[in-house]
């Protein structure tokens, strides 16, 4: 972490033995994400009349690029006692499902981007193929069983799609070949004019 390991106690004396789970527990949190900045655990005991509980756990983590995530523990029934160890784990259970659902929308978002746009800029329908062009103008094939969900036939020129690339025999082609967007007409066999998205250079 970039920020170090805050522990803080209120209304309950420092304990070495919960302060060496929660880092323990902080570690643990790090072997889903790496990248974590920081953790700031509070425990809190209300009730100080208490002897065993109801003990108030919260933690706080931030990830980047900008995210807070906040866990906060208190038993609903105040009269049953939980010991001061369950409590914390509990809490960190909590804390670490909150991290990898953030984790694998941000794994999903990257992915998501790390694919290649293009522009169906050739489409030969009666043959089952065509040619995409990227943002950088560079051409690449693709055939109909590389389009998914059987949906080659809704392709125009002009389609917006992302896809994944691999090297063929005679060079680069799309594998993949998901629509994003369909601007213009259907098309038929050949090529025909493209109207790109706004901001597309051809």
């Amino acid at each position: 972490m970039k920020v170090p390991l805050e522990i803080t106690f209120h209304g309950i004396d420092k304990s070495a033995a919960i302060e060496d789970l929660v880092r323990a527990q902080a570690v643990k949190l790090e072997t889903f994400c790496a990248y974590l900045s920081s953790c700031r655990v509070v425990i809190e005991k209300p009730q100080p009349h208490h002897r065993s509980g109801p003990f108030r756990i919260r933690i706080d983590l931030t990830v980047p690029p900008g995210h807070e995530l906040v866990v906060v523990r208190e038993p609903k029934d105040t009269n049953v006692p939980i010991e001061l160890r369950t409590a914390v784990i509990d809490a960190f259970k909590a804390a670490r499902r909150q991290l990898q659902k953030l984790t694998a929308l941000q794994r999903s978002d990257v992915k998501t981007h790390a694919e290649p746009h293009a522009l169906v800029v050739r489409l030969f329908a009666d043959q089952g193929w065509g040619f995409l062009k990227t943002p950088e103008g560079e051409e690449v094939y693709f055939h109909r069983n590389s389009v998914l969900h059987g949906d080659f036939d809704r392709l125009a020129i002009g389609t917006e799609v992302r896809f994944a690339r691999e090297e063929g025999d005679n060079g680069p082609q799309a594998t993949s070949v998901q629509i994003v967007n369909k601007p213009g007409a259907r098309a038929g066999s050949g090529e025909q004019p493209i109207k790109p998205p706004l901001g597309w250079s051809n």
